[in-house]
Order: C-alpha cells, then structure tokens, then sequence
C-alpha cells in the first residue's frame, strides 16, 4: 500500500537554486582571471601593432577570438562535459526560463535605451578618470577612437577591423560574455541574496582590465540588465541587449572606417 504522503510529488526546485554555490574566493577568480588573460595578450600585442602600424583595435579583438571565447566557452562545455558526458551546457548555463515573445521586445529595447543615456552622461567621467589616474598608460592602451586616424590604414586593412569588431566584439564576445558571467556565474552565487547582481555586474566590469577607465560608464548601466537577467531568470534578454549594444556602437563608427 502507497503511503498517500509520499504520493504527493515533491515541488521542482528551480534549475539556479539547485547550482553549487561559489565561494566567494572561488567567484573573484572565476570573474576576473579571464580579463587578466585577455588584458596579458592585450599588452603583448599593443606594442606590436603600433610598431607595425595596424590599427590598435586589433589589439584586443584578435585576443578575444584567441583567448576569451575559447576560454570562457570552453570551460563551459568542459564542465558541461564532465557533468553530462557529451559536449553539452545542459545545467551549467541556467537561468533560461520561458518568457513571453513580447518580453523580448520590450526589455532589452529599454535596456539599450538605458545603456546610450548613461554612456552619453558619463562620457566626461571617463576622460576625467583617464587623464587624472591612467595618464601614464601608453597611448595604444587607449582605445577609443579618438586616437584612431583611418587614413593610416589600408582599404583592405579597414574593411578586416571593421568585419572583426562587428562580428567579435559586436556579436560573438557579447554572447560567450552573457553564457559564462550570466549564464554560469551569476546562479552561483545566489547565497548573496539581491546582492548577486550588483556584485556581478561589478566584477564584469572590472574584469576589463585593458580599459580601467571606463568603470563607472559601465557599472551603472550594466546594473539594470543583470538585475533584470537575475528577476526574469532569462539570460536571452541580455544577450540580446548586449549584442544590441555593441552592434550599435560598430555601426556608427562606419563613417570612420569608410570615408
């Protein structure tokens, strides 16, 4: 005879509640060693592309096919590995629950809207950081585009930076990003409560140690999409303002490229 207690099926306990929690160790390197690395091949090659004059923004794009997505995507599917026995992602990158259709449109669109306010309020903020703390960094540790005069370059040179920003900084780091600090870091660290995505969206930004100016331009506005990510349990919602964003930005420097 069943035991009608025993009948009653047990609540589902949701997939980022049930991730193995980090420790807070654990979540400081797991965040930032990534950026270390890509920052180390930054230095490396800045250097380099400026005695060669290539354009510096191949400085940090080439790392990001080299060393961010093979590292950040491929510790995933390593762990996805071990734990399901096929390259799978299956319980390491959470928190992608079903949203209705028109929540796509309507969150990140805000989301992008937020993120241009912030980054055109803050724009002084930025300079003032760069010259008063990091005045000391090499020129080609500056990569805004600024310093970036196209009539150096080649057409042919020209046209492989601009198709590498679009589809590695615009599209394929964004997404391999948004899978590793939101998909995977962010449900482990449940255990700081409301704190997890202010501390998340904190240490992504830090872990651009190749642009140390840039923080609080991208502290505040990262701070809604993480918490939006976190209350939505939908990492989609970010990848797809994330890859707006970056998009976007690629887009308007084409004038630049293509005079």
């Amino acid at each position: 005879m069943i035991n009608s207690a025993s009948a009653v099926k047990a609540p589902s306990i949701p997939a980022e509640y049930s991730a193995g929690q980090h420790t807070v160790l654990q979540t400081l390197l797991l965040h930032l060693l990534p950026g270390a690395a890509i920052t180390i091949a930054f230095i490396l090659l800045g250097p380099w592309f400026k005695a060669n004059h290539l354009p510096p923004m191949l400085a940090i794009l080439l790392p990001i096919l080299f060393v961010l997505i093979p590292l950040e995507l491929g510790f995933l599917f390593f762990l996805g590995y071990r734990r399901n026995g096929k390259l799978s992602l299956e319980g390491i990158v959470l928190l992608r629950e079903r949203l209705p259709v028109k929540e796509y449109f309507i969150f990140p669109p805000v989301l992008l809207v937020w993120f241009f306010l912030s980054f055109w309020a803050l724009a002084n903020v930025d300079k003032a950081i760069l010259t008063t703390w990091f005045g000391w960094l090499p020129d080609w540790f500056d990569l805004s585009l600024s310093r970036f005069n196209p009539a150096e370059y080649s057409r042919t040179m020209l046209l492989v930076t601009f198709f590498l920003t679009l589809t590695l900084n615009g599209i394929a780091g964004p997404l391999v990003e948004e899978l590793y600090f939101r998909g995977y870091l962010l449900p482990r660290m449940e255990n700081m409560k409301g704190w997890a995505p202010l501390v998340n969206a904190v240490l992504f930004s830090l872990y651009h140690f190749f642009h140390p100016a840039g923080n609080i331009s991208r502290i505040i506005p990262l701070i809604p999409m993480v918490y939006t990510v976190y209350w939505k349990k939908n990492i989609y919602l970010s990848m797809l303002a994330h890859c707006l964003l970056n998009t976007i930005n690629c887009l308007f420097t084409i004038p630049l490229f293509f005079k």
